[in-house]
């Protein structure tokens, strides 16, 4: 067995190890604070399959999760820990909004504008810390978590300002044109044909990731910077393009949900998508084809601590101990690092047998 595939399998094992103790942890807890732990536990881990519709609930939310996770997957893949994914998802949501409202186009096409719009916005916000590490050196963790607070405040503005509906007691919109909904697909649920985009988004960025000289060089430069530029990588246009593809996955990710499942922007503070799409993008370990999986995982469990906190006695804030705890376990590089070892010996041993078994053949 080569090393690339130990590696592989050991990620899968501790990925699901960590899973599997975030889950033990929360289920000890509501047993230990519900007056009805049955019921409770009966709601967080079956509610969402109970009925057709609160299924639909869990893909409906993995939509955004997804988009914002293949978003932060490939510009992580690159050793950029850019974070504005939450910010650009939110000014895309900002932005694509007034399109909704202000502009008059026919049914087609203006679903398909505003989304274009949101598209550009989104990319605009994620490349602002990407250009400032490149061509300054400024740290793109810093710059970008400051750049969400940014985005928060100046959509909030455009909103208040443009398009406010001062008959609500809260910052939110007047409704938005029926021409710039996006159309359903599924009868009796909200499930849109953002569901058709993110699946093709997913295929088409696993295919840049392993099958492009663009992917290859995504994550050379993000495995051994270094070896990327003596290889004669282009480090600084490669690591914009990065991030490029980031903005546009979280700025088209934001169009898609407005344009799909709302009729107004009714945000109050940050979606949360973007950090949503951090931790899914390190339980699929940066690879686009896993993305969904974890999305799905993550919107399952949501949905289920949303039906458990609105059915028993258990708070929804059960979810944000199984984050913390699957987060935690999957980044600690000592998390089950014997059983890694212990894999290796095994291996190598096995494959030391194999050579001599080969060559005490060849001598007789």
């Amino acid at each position: 067995m080569k090393s690339k595939t130990i590696e592989k399998r050991f990620e899968m094992i501790r990925t699901a190890v960590a899973i599997a103790i975030a889950l033990g942890i929360a289920l000890v807890v509501i047993v230990l604070v519900s007056e009805d732990p049955a019921n409770a536990l009966y709601n967080f881990l079956i509610g969402p399959l109970t009925s057709f519709r609160r299924f639909a609930n869990v893909i409906e939310l993995a939509i955004p999760i997804t988009f914002c996770g293949l978003a932060v997957g490939i510009m992580f893949s690159a050793d950029q820990t850019n974070m504005a994914a939450e910010g650009g998802f939110y000014m895309s949501c900002a932005t694509t909004s007034l399109a909704a409202i202000l502009l008059d186009l026919p049914p087609v096409i203006h679903p398909i504008v505003c989304i274009l719009i949101g598209t550009i916005t989104g990319t605009a916000v994620v490349m602002i810390p990407a250009v400032l590490k490149v061509k300054w050196g400024a740290n793109e963790l810093v710059s970008s978590l400051m750049l969400n607070y940014i985005c928060l405040y100046m959509a909030t503005y455009l909103i208040r300002t443009k398009v406010m509906d001062t008959s609500l007691g809260v910052t939110a919109s007047v409704t938005f044109q029926p021409t710039a909904s996006l159309p359903g697909i599924v009868p009796g649920t909200r499930l849109h044909l953002g569901l058709v985009f993110v699946v093709l988004a997913c295929v088409l960025c696993w295919l840049m990731m392993y099958r492009t000289k663009l992917g290859y060089e995504i994550r050379t430069i993000g495995q051994n910077r270094h070896f990327a530029k003596y290889a004669g990588i282009g480090v600084g246009g490669t690591l914009l393009a990065a991030q490029a593809i980031g903005g546009v996955l979280a700025g088209f990710g934001g169009a898609v949900e407005m344009t799909g499942m709302y009729t107004r922007f009714q945000y109050q503070g940050l979606t949360q998508y973007g950090f949503d799409g951090m931790m899914v993008a390190i339980i699929a370990r940066y690879n686009p084809a896993l993305v969904p999986l974890a999305a799905v995982f993550l919107a399952y469990v949501r949905t289920g601590a949303d039906i458990m906190n609105r059915t028993s006695d258990v708070p929804y804030e059960i979810i944000s101990v199984i984050q913390s705890i699957i987060i935690m376990l999957v980044v600690a590089k000592m998390f089950l690092n014997k059983f890694k070892h212990s894999m290796i010996v095994k291996n190598s041993k096995t494959e030391l047998a194999k050579k001599e078994a080969v060559h005490s053949g060849t001598d007789s």
